[in-house]
């Protein structure tokens, strides 16, 4: 009788997972030159060598991480840049960056007053980063099409060094396997992105030997002591104030003042006055108070009463709610310029920040069709732009006791590798890693005086993500690109 054994049965090892990589080729024209250029996309199986009591166990898989590589045709690995970018979130997946500001197609999202309406598009960018630099985008584990491979547990890589090992291990492997060790490499990194990068820098080279030419930090967080609003935390009040005045000077609460005078005026009293106000507590004088009282009022927007109410003490996100109550209106935290409606105007927390609300839509379905169609990737599998559950999963173990800071690794970088260069890039609408807190933190860089002159700081009329703003994304992407040229 013949068989009918398939090999499909209980006892037939599941086959492993392999990378499936997609390749395409392009060209765009850029001031003039054409830029011929290939794009790789897919999902590449990540491996850990496995002991148990001694005994080796092999090379097994532990996730399949989603990148977007372009390289330039024809150009020389020795003296070409590479940059790896990624956002944040936690669970953020690189499409922001992806399609905002770095690479060679953009989602057309429109801005505050104008946005853009369904069906999205997709056009050229022909200020892309890719003129002076190949791109590889990086979706850490759980965002994306990355996911654990079959039998990991799902949380195993949502946590600080978790997501540190697994994105540098894509970074050694993408580089090892393109032949790239000699070329100039950089990171790019968006919001938490930013803490990613700074301990990458250090990961890399200590565990690697891969030392980097340059790190750009946009909307950076690498001190989390200076943005949670935690008890017993005055940090962050005084390090927020210069972002709440401009997004009052924005909508109109400073009457024609420029911004530059709010802002000079919201630096001073922050570093100054501000942070012995709250120090003192109880010793102020009454006069010193209602001083206090009435200058935040001013420089916030706010009634004297809400300030004094909450004891000269301004969270954030009751900021965004508070401001516009008057006009029935809340304001955006990843960029105040926007605003939104609510359901009830007596709340004190944001139902939906409307800044994300206005750019997911967007930058959702630009990056779903553009992987699928124009870059010839075929999955059912979800993009996760922003994943929740990477979030709820977060740990944060490694710094039990304390708070959350890198800091210390981006300036152990810098002490190892002097010729680091570090871009800051920063938008004064930017209520989720204000301008202020990230100067601050530079400020304190255990650093010698001689590698200050190394960073560089750029600031732009806009929020988060600055590039949804036409002339600060044109500004932020020649910034970007002088800085690859200088560093390379």
């Amino acid at each position: 009788m013949p068989s009918t054994d398939t090999g499909d049965d209980a006892t037939t090892p599941a086959a492993d997972p392999v990378d499936d990589l997609v390749t395409t080729t392009h060209s765009l024209t850029v001031r003039r030159r054409k830029l011929n250029y290939t794009a790789t996309t897919g999902r590449v199986v990540l491996r850990r060598e496995v002991v148990t009591d001694g005994k080796v166990e092999g090379h097994l898989p532990k996730a399949e991480v989603f990148l977007t590589a372009y390289t330039l045709d024809g150009a020389d690995p020795a003296q070409r840049p590479v940059t790896f970018a990624f956002n944040g979130g936690p669970g953020a997946a690189s499409v922001w960056l992806h399609l905002g500001v770095l690479g060679p197609r953009r989602a057309v999202s429109g801005d505050v007053g104008a946005l853009a309406q369904p069906p999205y598009r997709l056009v050229d960018n022909p200020e892309t980063l890719l003129a002076q630099s190949d791109l590889v985008f990086i979706d850490p584990v759980g965002t994306g099409m990355s996911r654990p491979a079959k039998g990991e547990k799902s949380g195993e890589f949502s946590g600080f060094q978790p997501d540190l090992e697994s994105v540098a291990e894509v970074i050694r492997l993408w580089t090892t396997r393109s032949g790239r060790w000699l070329s100039p490499k950089f990171l790019a990194g968006e919001s938490y992105g930013t803490t990613r990068a700074a301990g990458l820098a250090e990961h890399l080279q200590r565990r690697h030997g891969m030392y980097l030419n340059g790190v750009m930090l946009i909307s950076a967080v690498l001190d989390f002591a200076t943005i949670r609003f935690t008890a017993g935390n005055d940090k962050p009040y005084p390090l927020f104030l210069p972002t709440y005045a401009a997004i009052a000077h924005y909508h109109g609460l400073h009457g024609d003042r420029d911004l530059a005078d709010v802002l000079a005026e919201a630096e001073d009293f922050a570093a100054r006055d501000y942070p012995w106000a709250l120090a003192r507590g109880s010793r102020l004088t009454a006069a010193e108070r209602a001083a206090a009282v009435t200058k935040l009022a001013a420089l916030t927007g706010l009634s004297e009463d809400y300030v004094d109410r909450v004891d000269l003490r301004v969270e954030h996100i009751r900021f965004f709610t508070e401001l516009l109550r008057h006009r029935r209106l809340t304001v955006g935290r990843l960029d105040g310029r926007f605003t939104g409606w609510e359901t009830d105007y007596a709340r004190e927390q944001l139902g939906t920040d409307p800044a994300m609300a206005a750019i997911t839509g967007p930058y959702t379905a630009a990056i779903n069709h553009y992987l699928r169609t124009e870059l010839a990737y075929p999955s059912d599998l979800p993009y996760e732009v922003l994943s929740s559950a990477v979030f709820r999963e977060w740990s944060y173990k490694e710094f039990e006791n304390s708070h959350v800071t890198v800091a210390d690794k981006l300036a152990a970088a810098m002490r190892t590798n002097p010729a680091l260069k570090v871009h800051v890039a920063s938008g004064y609408h930017d209520g989720a890693t204000p301008y202020f807190a990230t100067e601050e933190t530079l400020a304190q860089l255990a650093i010698p005086a001689e590698l200050r002159d190394n960073i560089e700081v750029k600031y732009y009329e806009a929020g988060h993500m600055m590039y949804v703003h036409d002339e600060s994304r044109s500004r932020q992407a020649a910034d970007l690109a002088a800085f690859v040229k200088a560093s390379s």
